[in-house]
């Protein structure tokens, strides 16, 4: 919940929504396998647990967090996208995944691209950015799709992520 109560966004084929309880399962399993190498993992479930909590309590704490990428036809939760910020991001970070069998459909730069023109809008934000591993190749063409600019000047945690830069027009 943000400050202005429970969040949905909807674009053409997705639902973005709050997280909850039942997304937990998938969300561990994803952070367990090699895929969430280039967020530092894997995972064990209490880190997992951790994380998915943090996403969470964001909402709380600054106005914004993770959402849910719910196909809106079905239903299914194909990721998440979300806005990071607190001790662990220097910046407000726009950062996303989805799960394995939903690559390759524009899941992410759809959802990326939503929550972006919200936290322009709602946050009034004038920029985010997306720290990125350098192996990464999906996650830099979704930020490359956004209009994304790689920020070598930028603050980050991890001296080896790259830093695409996303401004408001």
């Amino acid at each position: 919940m943000s400050e202005m109560g429970a969040i949905t966004i909807r674009t053409e084929r997705l639902t973005l929504r709050l997280p909850d309880i039942s997304d937990f399962s998938a969300y561990a399993r994803l952070m367990a396998s090699p895929r969430s190498a280039g967020m530092g993992g894997p995972f064990d479930v209490r880190a997992a647990w951790g994380m998915f909590c943090h996403d969470v309590a964001l909402w709380q704490l600054f106005g914004h967090g993770a959402l849910m990428i719910n196909l809106s036809e079905t239903s299914e939760c194909v990721g998440q996208v979300g806005i990071n910020h607190g001790p662990l991001f220097p910046e407000k970070e726009l950062g996303w995944f989805v799960y394995e069998g939903h690559e390759g459909r524009g899941y992410a730069t759809e959802a990326a691209f939503a929550l972006r023109g919200w936290a322009f809008a709602t946050l009034k934000q004038s920029s985010l950015v997306s720290y990125i591993a350098p192996g990464n190749a999906a996650s830099i063409a979704v930020a490359e799709r956004l209009g994304a600019r790689l920020d070598p000047a930028a603050h980050r945690t991890d001296p080896a992520d790259l830093v695409y830069r996303h401004l408001a027009s």
